[in-house]
């Protein structure tokens, strides 16, 4: 999680103007899901047996492997991703993650995208969520913009509606700069896009970033990371919540994949956001403690072709925190086709 990053490293952040950060709030309602065990792919961690929301194990019953080549190490390994019931001849929608996550955040948005007939995918970036790194490649920028590459290239072969929130925005960024023939339109929610790499932690020793990574995995500081991230989560969610965003964690290469990047520099992509010339779509959480929200205003003012919408009572990731408002904005932006003239900044 991006908040935990940026206790190891200095990220614009906002720190909590209040120290209540357990109040009592609802996590979004929930249907009957039943997933049984046998239904849960083997190579997820055991440890996926102890969550009980519903939506996070419907969605791992669908994480499957998929072999992609990297051509920067000519190696291939086997891919995590959450692949789209039907697959339209319409523009594909592709879902990225945050900071040391996976296709797990997309747990109650997915479904509702899917719902409304849109080819989703949720992919794991390189190095984060359930890929089988075994054989360890680089997991670097350029490496993982690479993967993102191959597997576009490999699966969905059109140009794509790619989302990515938090550090995922950065993401987004340098693949759509790199390969602007494999995007149609771009969405970027709560998008950390102006922070320097990974800084001083690529000078680290080996045995300190080993040390700082493990620390990062630890339930503690993902449960406090978790109560910055959403506005108001309850005790009991937010202690779910930190343990569904931690099983990727618990993969014997995660900490040997996050050290490798961050040694190697991070994300760098402020220089690069004003040739970005596709259909932009910022969404906001107006109460995002993690990231400035001037940084949504400078953000919008340096795309050339964006709009910006914020979402009210929300925090750092709204699709986990407002899956309705987010699935709503994502599909509207999606299947606008006329070049209607917008406001520049459009409140929700």
């Amino acid at each position: 999680m991006l908040i935990a990053y940026s206790s190891l490293a200095s990220l614009p952040i906002l720190r909590p103007k209040s120290a209540d950060k357990f109040t009592r709030r609802s996590p979004p309602a929930k249907r009957e899901l039943n997933v049984y065990a046998s239904e849960i792919p083997a190579f997820l961690p055991k440890e996926l047996g102890s969550i009980k929301d519903p939506f996070a194990r419907k969605l791992a019953s669908r994480i499957e492997r998929m072999p992609v080549h990297l051509s920067s190490s000519n190696t291939s390994i086997m891919s995590s991703c959450v692949k789209p019931k039907e697959q339209p001849d319409k523009c594909p929608l592709v879902l990225l993650h945050g900071f040391d996550s996976s296709c797990l955040e997309w747990r109650y948005t997915l479904p509702m995208l899917e719902e409304s007939g849109l080819e989703t995918w949720a992919v794991d970036v390189l190095g984060w969520g359930f890929s089988d790194l075994e054989k360890l490649p680089s997991c670097s920028v350029a490496s993982k913009r690479d993967h993102l590459y191959q597997f576009w290239k490999s699966y969905i072969k059109r140009p794509m509606t790619l989302v990515g929130p938090s550090l995922g925005a950065a993401v987004a960024i340098d693949f759509v700069v790199n390969y602007p023939e494999a995007v149609d339109k771009l969405i970027l929610i709560d998008a950390s896009v102006y922070a320097e790499g990974t800084g001083n932690l690529a000078k680290l020793p080996k045995l300190v970033a080993y040390a700082g990574v493990y620390l990062l995995r630890s339930l503690p500081l993902r449960l406090f990371a978790t109560s910055l991230t959403f506005n108001g989560a309850a005790w009991d969610t937010c202690l779910e919540w930190a343990k569904i965003g931690r099983l990727h964690c618990l993969l014997p290469w995660w900490a040997d994949a996050t050290v490798d990047f961050m040694i190697s520099g991070g994300y760098n992509v402020t220089a690069n956001i004003k040739q970005v010339k596709k259909k932009t779509l910022i969404i906001w959480g107006e109460k995002d403690q993690i990231i400035d929200n001037r940084l949504a205003v400078r953000l919008h003012s340096e795309l050339p072709n964006a709009i910006i919408r914020q979402i009210p009572d929300c925090g750092h990731i709204p699709h986990v925190e407002k899956p309705d408002a987010v699935s709503k904005l994502i599909k509207e932006f999606v299947r606008a086709e006329s070049d209607i003239v917008v406001p520049r900044f459009i409140m929700s």
